[in-house]
Parts: C-alpha cells; structure tokens; sequence
C-alpha cells in the first residue's frame, strides 16, 4: 500500500525548497494555496487541466502583488509547485499558452468557443475547453473557477464590472463547461471579497512602511545633527581663541 503525501510532508518540502522566511502578511496566502494543491495532488478524482493552471498562477499572482523582496516571489511559487509534486514551468508554460489562444479575441469569440465546449475539439483554446467540458466525473476546484474568471478578464476585462452582465455570463461558461454554477458564483463572490481585502491590507502595509522608513529618515537626521552641533562648537571656540590672540 502507497502511503499518501500529507499535509505536513507537503508544507517540509516547501521550506526545503524555499528556505527564507514568508512575508506575514503574505504567509496565509501561501499555506492556503499550497494546502490546496495538496489535497487536489492526492485526490484520486482530480485531473488537472489548462483553466486550473490559469486559476493556479492568477491567484498567486494577484495575491502575491507587492510582496517583498520581490526576487521571492518565484522561488515562493516555484516551492509550492515542487512541494505538491508538480513542475512549477509547465504551470507558467500552460498559462502562456493559454493566454497567446486568447489574444485577439472578442468576448463574443470567447462565448462561441465556450458555447461549442462541449461537442467541438481541435487545437488552441478550443481544444483546452473541450478538455475541461468533458471531464464533468473530474474534481471541482474553486481554481477552475479563478481560471474561468480570468479568461473573460484577458479578453475584456470590461465585461465583468456590471454585476448582472457578469452573473450572466459566467453562470453560462459554467455550464458550457459543465461546472457546477452556483459553487462557480460562490467561489468567485469569494475570490473578488478576497482580492479587495487582500488590496486594502496592502495598501495599509504600505502606509506602515512609508511611515516607519520616515521616522528612520528623523532619526538619522537628528543623529546627524546630533554629531555635527559639538563639531560646530569646537570650531567656533577656535576661532574665537584665536580671534582673541590676535587682539
């Protein structure tokens, strides 16, 4: 018998991989995701495809915004691929790809290819989203949710900012892609919530920062001033003492 990978082997592979310390505003975004990817890595019924490698590295992505030091950030992500078992290039590679299909698209383009998801194959995006449309006994994740977001925001971001429009059109994706739709809306309302929390908490940091890097700055300049003021009074006396040989 195969003894399945746990949660705690899962989070040791990672700071073996990644051995600096995580930015604490940033380390529950990164044990989330990673605890995540584990249990879908050990889920029999799980089959990984292109629109949960997009909902993969988006999350990470728009989660990760702003974290430093910034050459981290990859070595972070890389840990966690790594950590699950997975190669963290062919995540990015799917992701790229996926994003070259939909240059160029109109959302109305997008809407056919999902619409044909299901009946249609062939190359490119067509193809990918025949792959997720026929994998209806697979494992849901709200990370296919993340990707299937993301595809209408690469193609016209424009289209998710009236709530209505953006109910409408994803509740339908979902069902071209035989997603369960109301664990789709769930997830996503959680994602947004999410996001806007995660900005405002960054934005929050980054007051903190501004503000301690100003207090360093005072206080660096009243040492210096500090210094120069017994310096300043040595010289005067000088010149007074010998001002007053001369008299």
């Amino acid at each position: 018998m195969t003894n399945l990978r746990t949660v705690s082997d899962t989070k040791r592979a990672f700071y073996n991989y990644h051995s600096r310390p995580i930015n604490s505003l940033y380390r529950r975004v990164v044990e989330e995701l990673m605890v995540e990817m584990h249990l879908l890595s050990v889920n029999a019924d799980f089959v990984h495809n292109p629109l949960y490698a997009l909902g993969v590295v988006t999350s990470f992505d728009r989660f990760m915004v702003g974290y430093e030091p910034e050459p981290d950030k990859e070595s972070i992500f890389s840990a966690i691929c790594q950590s699950v078992g997975s190669d963290p290039q062919h995540y990015r590679q799917e992701v790229d790809s996926l994003k070259a299909d939909l240059s160029g698209l109109s959302l109305s383009d997008l809407n056919t290819q999902l619409s044909n998801a299901k009946t249609t194959g062939g190359d490119s995006l067509q193809g990918k989203l025949h792959l997720v449309a026929n994998q209806a006994s697979a494992k849901y994740t709200r990370l296919m949710a993340v990707g299937l977001y993301t595809l209408f925001e690469i193609v016209d971001t424009s289209s998710l900012e009236d709530k209505d429009k953006r109910e409408e059109l994803l509740k339908a994706a979902a069902e071209f892609l035989a997603l369960p739709t109301e664990k789709v809306e769930k997830d996503l309302d959680m994602y947004r919530s999410n996001l806007a929390k995660m900005v405002q908490a960054q934005e929050v940091m980054k007051d903190i920062l501004e503000a301690e890097r100003k207090k360093r700055e005072q206080r660096a300049q009243a040492k210096a001033e500090a210094t120069a003021a017994p310096a300043k009074t040595t010289a005067d006396s000088d010149d007074s003492t010998d001002g007053g040989s001369e008299s």
